[in-house]
């Protein structure tokens, strides 16, 4: 898919199931989405169902997005975790790298990185995790998923010392706070 300013897309969350547990209705949604944040196995799903999600996406040609995060499966990734900027860089880079080589088994790639809650939020809030955040996609070469604010300018500049693209999300069906971040969920 190639995006363009004046584009709307619509972004959904998927394959969180794991194991015998299922999550979510990604059937019933994969056909009305342009792009599907597949959950990486850290906060929730599993090999056997990110290569479900994927086959899924593939077959109604919704662009596949990775979607890191903390490893926190019994909070859903829902809880910040203390890391340094080089362990963050390697999670999100070893998760990432197992999306990509599960959709590399299907003839193709994955097209954008969107970091899943703690850490996405962890991410809008604090330099260094965005920046290790970066790092990670840039060796990916794909576009960053991030919250539209007024911080935009920040991050570009920092996006661009790694030449890793933004692409700008809001939600509409989330709180916003007084500073335009998130409402937490918890």
């Amino acid at each position: 898919m190639t995006l363009n300013k004046q584009q709307l897309t619509l972004n959904c969350d998927m394959g969180e199931s794991f194991g015998s547990w299922t999550m979510g209705a990604d059937d019933s949604v994969m056909p009305h989405v342009d792009m599907a944040n597949i959950a990486c196995g850290f906060h929730a799903s599993d090999p056997n169902v990110m290569h479900d999600t994927i086959t899924l996406a593939n077959l109604h040609d919704v662009d596949i997005g990775a979607h890191p995060g903390y490893p926190d499966l019994q909070g859903f990734g829902r809880r910040s975790l203390s890391m340094s900027s080089d362990e963050i860089t390697n999670m999100v880079i070893y998760q990432v790298g197992a999306l990509q080589a599960l959709c590399r088994a299907q003839y193709t790639d994955i097209g954008y990185i969107k970091p899943h809650g703690a850490l996405y939020n962890d991410m809008m809030k604090s330099d260094s995790v965005f920046r290790a955040v970066v790092k990670a996609a840039a060796l990916f070469k794909v576009p960053l998923m991030i919250l539209a604010s007024q911080e935009n300018e920040k991050y570009l500049e920092i996006a661009d010392d790694y030449d890793v693209p933004l692409l700008f999300e809001a939600f509409a069906d989330r709180l916003y706070q007084d500073d335009g971040m998130l409402t937490p969920r918890t």
